[in-house]
């Protein structure tokens, strides 16, 4: 059996419009409720969590409906990152964990994340489970073992105490002045409270969400905000995390992005100096640059790559016994401190070397030299196919062979969002432009 209903990070799609409609939160809360609910045991309980979107409130009553249905205590935290449910669900015992948000999407989108009781998101094992007893008679609770809900008030500070203990001991952050991007989203909160705390000088941007601006020209996919707001204030370093604050892009003294691959080079290259960085191995997906790796092969340590998706990375990480991997999308997992990627505790560690070294941000996003890269998407709309029209396979194949020996390509379409992403890596820039339009026209014809 093939999921339906999951994606490569959980249900998502437009609110009120299916899946993400009321009915089918309710459902997804009851089926996840009946697959985690011990046999003969008391109780059971669920952490939910959100971001800022206006749907939220919807499929948070909904979700706790099923899931209260089923004989699960609810645990309401309210808007928190989410890394935060990862921690949380570890912290207070619980038996599930689910954050309601589509991460960098528009407002107009959301969506549900699961995660098990050790706090990592679920296997695509468990979803298909879970999505059998969507399709099936749900097994629910007797009268007298209905759920209840509560709304825990200290969630976000206990995830807050958390984070502060990742930077390493004895470093402050006096003297710094950091702009931090909340996105209007789940982070607006915690992220200049924790730097603050810590010493740093803060000047904030995106944290004011009225339920419809989360990623709104703010946040890791619209960082010129944040640009604009380092250059305005001479700040020191920016930091941008998106809408759930499981990914973050760091901004130099002048304004200039380095994506996760630069940051993931630069925590890698730190941890195998220390003897921190186990097995000599990074792990990143498909998309990460190629100068990546031959960063890593110059040192002696090797890449992992695994799909897109930073749940594959995690479940790549946890088999080979590694702990540091991410996505060049912003995601940065270290299993040393979390279950998920989680952008506040990836900026500290940013901070921390500028701290340790005295090195300006802009010499240490700086670890390689990126070979050129191109990445296009193309919208399509629904029950279109456009992968496999006899034309896209043909200029696929016709890109490939002028790509060998000389780059690289991947087509793929996107599991949060209906697209398909065409990228290619190759040192003839001219070449490598070519290619990717020649698909992209392929598919946009195709669609």
């Amino acid at each position: 059996m093939t999921r339906k209903l999951f994606g490569t990070d959980g249900v998502r799609g437009r609110a009120n419009t299916y899946p993400m409609t009321a009915e089918m939160a309710l459902k997804l809360g009851a089926a996840a409720g009946r697959y985690f609910r011990r046999e003969g045991s008391a109780g059971h309980r669920v952490v939910i969590g959100k971001d800022t979107r206006l749907s939220g409130y919807m499929l948070e009553n909904a979700l706790t409906a099923g899931l209260c249905s089923t004989g699960m205590n609810v645990l309401l935290l309210g808007p928190v990152p989410t890394p935060a449910v990862g921690f949380l669900t570890r912290s207070m015992r619980a038996d599930l964990g689910v954050m309601i948000s589509a991460s960098h999407n528009p407002h107009q989108d959301n969506g549900i994340k699961f995660f098990g009781p050790d706090g990592f998101k679920l296997s695509d094992e468990a979803e298909i489970e879970i999505e059998a007893i969507v399709a099936a008679e749900i097994d629910l609770a007797a009268a007298e073992g209905i759920g209840r809900a509560r709304r825990i008030e200290d969630g976000r500070g206990r995830y807050q105490e958390f984070v502060k203990t990742t930077l390493p001991s004895g470093v402050r952050l006096d003297g710094l002045k950091v702009v931090i991007d909340c996105a209007n989203g789940a982070a607006y909160k915690a992220a200049p409270e924790v730097l603050w705390e810590l010493g740093a000088e803060v000047i904030p941007v995106g944290v004011t969400p009225n339920g419809t601006n989360i990623n709104d020209r703010v946040g890791s996919t619209h960082t010129q905000t944040a640009a604009e707001a380092v250059v305005m204030h001479g700040a020191h370093v920016g930091i941008s995390l998106d809408g759930d604050a499981d990914r973050v892009m760091i901004l130099d003294e002048t304004g200039r992005v380095a994506d996760g691959d630069q940051i993931m080079a630069l925590l890698a290259g730190r941890w195998a100096e220390e003897g921190r960085l186990r097995g000599g191995t990074l792990v990143a997906t498909v998309m990460s640059n190629l100068g990546l790796e031959r960063f890593l092969t110059g040192r002696g340590l090797r890449l992992e790559r695994t799909a897109v998706g930073d749940r594959y990375v995690v479940e790549a990480m946890r088999r080979g016994g590694w702990n540091l991997g991410g996505e060049q999308s912003g995601h940065i997992v270290m299993t040393d401190y979390a279950t998920t990627g989680d952008g506040l505790i990836a900026g500290l560690q940013f901070l921390a070397e500028m701290a340790r070294t005295g090195q300006p941000a802009s010499r240490l996003i700086d670890q390689f030299v990126t070979v050129p890269q191109m990445l296009k998407n193309v919208r399509f709309g629904a029950g279109a196919r456009p992968l496999e029209a006899p034309a896209v396979k043909a200029a696929i194949a016709g890109a490939e062979v002028r790509l060998t020996g000389k780059g690289r390509l991947l087509i793929r379409k996107s599991g949060t969002e209906p697209l398909v992403r065409v990228m290619a890596e190759c040192e003839d820039e001219a070449l490598l432009i070519a290619v990717v339009d020649e698909i992209v026209g392929a598919v946009q014809a195709a669609v």
